[in-house]
């Protein structure tokens, strides 16, 4: 078995890292979840051949290799460390459906393995082939722990898996070698000379730590700042109530939605507004909906606040970037989703509104610039949404909604063509939807991620989602 190394370099975890791995509970583990539907290759595409394809990939993700290891008595944060008994058996698995298995027993098999937590004593990453779909089709699932993919050092492993050819250059051949795993006695050590170099450094960390909040961090000022008087204005206060908000249980209802890129940019194009725009349109059109539905009162004024993170790439040479680089900065937007208004035109040029007020708008990465991109980044800027999001106290904002744009070529996983491609955001505090929307070959791609409990209903919103598009698409013509 071929193995690349990795570095090894024991490393402490960053403040916000440290704080995605305490603030997780049983019932909103702190992942990154991707899926790809996959054509299966003439042959047919191996347990074995996939194994292989992520074990040659791993040199380019290092922290893939590592675990996190607590410091006792929580006297520093945790730090990162090569895993001795690292198998990657154990987090690349096979899994099937009863063939010809549907989209629907897909969908539920996905809610099930969103809602387990990952295990802490091994590297924080988990990776299912599943078989048995109907139509020649497969399934590959991936979940990464937030603390692991930071977008800088640490890219999602869907990054790099993915490749532009069906046959991919042939890796160098690198060997990996663990470090020696620390006692807790050099741990101790290690964390009593960071207190004696940067004091105050480390009292505001374990502060942190502590709380399970990074809320009070520098970090979070600097992410409010960058993202402009929008952010501001609305962080005062909190966000409308709605049913929404409530507590998160550990099940999961997944479900997908699509819709043709083409027509999105139609309205864009009627309306002079971004892509953007009208997705959080139609996303607001199909609320709306869905509250009526269920027989929730909505007056003209109601509103929902979405946390809608958006993708900037200011002062950086796009073509140079590789899968191992920063590929991109993701700045806050909290915008109010106009869901009591019924007319589809004025709810888009609300948010239109809204959206050219906000700092980055500037700056915004599209589809046409992000396939410059090493790589496969959508799960790496869904995971930088998620984390951007994570810095503000749940009860600020109504939902998640992370809106990256992926490659408009077709990719490829293992020689296998990747068909369609879906974000599995986590449910954060208090908050039973999350939807991930990723571009890919000409289509847009929601993944909506849901509550069991709450949200018994959300195999509604594709169809509430396809119907607010509609109502647009008569507009504009």
């Amino acid at each position: 078995m071929r193995l690349g190394y990795g570095g090894g370099v024991v490393a402490r975890l960053s403040t916000s890292d440290a704080a995605f791995f305490h603030q997780e509970d049983t019932a909103t583990p702190m992942y990154v979840g991707s899926l790809a539907i996959l054509r299966r290759p003439r042959g047919g595409l191996s347990y074995e051949a996939l194994l292989a394809t992520v074990e040659q990939r791993l040199p380019q993700i290092p922290r893939y290799r590592q675990k996190v290891r607590e410091v006792t008595l929580g006297l520093a944060r945790p730090v990162w460390i090569d895993d001795p008994d690292f198998d990657i058996t154990y987090h690349v698995r096979r899994s099937a459906l009863p063939s010809p298995g549907s989209d629907a027993q897909l969908h539920d098999l996905i809610s099930r393995l969103a809602g387990r937590p990952l295990d802490r004593g091994r590297p924080l990453w988990e990776m299912y082939l599943i078989e048995g779909l109907e139509g020649n089709r497969l399934g590959l699932y991936i979940k990464s722990h937030q603390a692991l993919v930071n977008g800088m050092s640490a890219v999602e492993i869907g990054h790099v898996i993915c490749d532009r050819s069906r046959r991919p250059a042939t890796p160098v051949e690198d060997i990996w070698l663990p470090r020696g795993e620390p006692s807790d006695g050099q741990l101790m050590i290690d964390a009593v000379g960071d207190w004696l170099a940067r004091p105050g450094h480390e009292l505001q960390a374990l502060r942190s730590t502590v709380a399970d909040v990074v809320t009070n961090s520098g970090e979070l000022a600097q992410l409010v700042r960058r993202a402009g008087d929008t952010v501001r204005n609305l962080a005062r206060r909190n966000a409308p109530s709605s049913p929404l908000n409530t507590t998160v249980s550990r099940h999961r209802r997944f479900t997908v939605a699509s819709g043709p890129l083409a027509d999105y940019r139609l309205v864009h194009s009627r309306y002079d507004c971004d892509v953007n725009d009208v997705v959080l349109s139609v996303i607001a059109g199909a609320l709306r909906n869905w509250l009526l539905s269920r027989g929730e009162p909505v007056p003209a004024t109601l509103k929902i606040r979405a946390m809608a993170p958006t993708s900037v790439y200011p002062d950086a040479d796009l073509e140079s970037t590789g899968p191992g680089q920063a590929i991109s900065e993701v700045a806050p937007f909290l915008v109010d989703l106009p869901v009591g208004e019924g007319n589809p035109v004025v709810r888009l040029s609300q948010i239109a509104h809204a959206t050219e007020s906000h700092s980055a708008a500037a700056s915004l990465v599209d589809a046409r610039t992000i396939v410059t991109l090493s790589g496969f980044p959508p799960p790496t800027l869904h995971a930088m949404g998620t984390r951007v999001a994570t810095q503000f106290p749940p009860r600020q904002f109504n939902l998640l909604i992370t809106n990256v744009p992926g490659p408009q070529s077709q990719m490829y996983v293992a020689g296998a063509k990747v068909l369609e491609t879906y974000a599995v955001p986590p449910l954060l505090h208090d908050q039973v939807l999350a939807i991930g929307v990723t571009s890919y070959c000409g289509m847009l791609y929601f993944g909506i991620n849901a509550d069991r409990d709450a949200m018994s209903d959300v195999d509604v919103l594709p169809e509430l989602l396809a119907e607010a598009l509609d109502e647009l698409l008569e507009a504009a013509k």
